[in-house]
């Protein structure tokens, strides 16, 4: 992979209110390939990933693979992956404090090896996501779970059961960690409140072809039925419906005409009904490929965060974009998580008139007729897009400090706006 480190002082430098063409692809799933990377320690054979995207997490994800003895070749967005040293059953702080998704190695290397070390994980700070829902899970199936000097240590030396386990909330990550932690396990598991996302039907249909017995993926009831060991595969992660969705907004904003190749129509019913009822016409070319152009007469909009299939929490950054420009007033309603409205004030300093009810977690956004660009931090990822967007729309030059948040969810993203006409440039803060 070519994206090593993250550089904390770098900034983006865009110009903006330019008119923008051509032609965005969207990459792999930075969501899907995580846990589909981490499915590689269930196996002593070959696990082969396609369309895996080039990206800070997917690096980190790499690094950490790499760590706990699985060899791994990158090239053209293919990964290689076997497991060929001793195992090192711990994932140290250094890496999982990088990305919260680190957490994911738990459930296969316990299931697999009887025990596991992993660091409490660390991430983007837009809330509270805590793994106690996962470690409870671990538990009911027969692990024993400590926290030992800010390391979960798990042990199943008999191997996990099979059991009935219903999530109190629903959980992506809690979903895929157990899904794996199962797959190996003596028996059946149920898991009942499952999260329904895309990411966790890719992951399933990947352990599936590694000779898993998985039945409901998709629903919010997964049967998964364990086996002995599980063999080799190849599978291709599915597209980023999070990069596209961003990529849409772009376009109703900025666009003359753009067309969005590999977009995944099927996983943005819910974003795209959104994104008509405010005035964005998606024209849908083939199977696969969208066209968009700039929005005339934004309409405002009342739009609530849900889990899969309902408006995402990682397109809400972006949405409120678009509404910024929206005649009226719109209102957005964040119920995943309790901080992830940061990039209001960042947007207000371009020109937005956005308000924050943080008690009830409400954002109520007055359309404006421009914004102007400034000085703006990216406070997260998704974040990080919405600034990028906004300094793309903004009259102006638009500095973005904290940039290095963007690389951990969107491939080549530089590259691919300036292909369409986009004015940025990396810069090192205060040069």
């Amino acid at each position: 992979m070519n994206i090593k480190t993250e550089n904390k002082g770098e900034v983006l430098v865009i110009k903006g209110n330019r008119n923008l063409k051509g032609k965005l692809y969207v990459s792999g799933a930075k969501n899907a390939a995580l846990p589909n990377m981490a499915a590689s320690i269930l196996t002593d054979e070959y696990l082969i990933l396609e369309n895996v995207p080039d990206l800070l997490d997917t690096n980190t994800m790499l690094k950490l693979l790499n760590d706990i003895g699985i060899k791994s070749i990158y090239q053209d967005n293919r990964l290689l992956l076997k497991f060929e040293n001793q195992p090192n059953l711990s994932a140290s702080y250094d890496y999982v404090s990088k990305m919260r998704a680190s957490i994911l190695v738990l459930g296969p290397m316990l299931t697999r090896f009887g025990y596991a070390r992993v660091a409490l994980p660390g991430g983007c700070a837009i809330g509270s996501r805590p793994v106690d829902l996962h470690l409870k899970a671990l538990q009911k199936m027969g692990a024993q779970i400590t926290l030992k000097e800010g390391d979960i240590i798990a042990k199943a030396p008999n191997g996990l059961k099979g059991t009935k386990i219903t999530f109190e909330k629903i959980t992506v990550t809690g979903t895929e960690n157990i899904m794996m932690a199962a797959v190996l396990a003596k028996g059946k598991t149920i898991i009942k409140n499952a999260a329904k996302e895309p990411e966790v039907s890719d992951l399933a249909n990947l352990l599936i072809k590694m000779g898993a017995k998985i039945e409901g993926a998709g629903s919010d009831t997964i049967v998964i039925e364990g086996v002995k060991s599980l063999g080799k595969a190849r599978h291709a992660v599915i597209p980023d419906r999070i990069e596209a969705g961003t990529f849409a907004v772009l376009s109703a904003l900025c666009g003359e005409g753009i067309t969005i190749e590999n977009y995944p129509f099927e996983y943005l019913e819910c974003f795209n009904e959104t994104l008509n009822n405010i005035g964005v016409d998606i024209v849908k070319i083939g199977k696969n490929t969208a066209f968009i152009k700039k929005a005339k007469n934004l309409k405002p909009a009342s739009i609530e965060t849900k889990e899969y299939p309902y408006f995402p929490t990682d397109l809400q950054a972006q949405i409120m974009v678009l509404l910024s420009f929206a005649s009226g007033t719109s209102k957005i309603k964040e119920n995943i998580f309790e901080n992830r409205f940061m990039h209001a004030d960042e947007l207000n300093r371009l020109g937005a008139n956005i308000k924050v009810d943080s008690k009830n977690n409400i954002a109520v956004i007055k359309g404006v007729q421009k914004l102007e660009g400034a000085k703006v931090k990216a406070t997260d990822l998704r974040a990080s897009a919405a600034m990028v967007i906004a300094g793309l729309a903004a009259e102006g030059t638009t500095e973005i400090e904290d940039i290095y948040h963007l690389y951990r969810g969107y491939e080549y993203i530089d590259e691919k706006l300036k292909n369409i006409g986009a004015e940025l440039e990396k810069r090192i803060k205060g040069q």
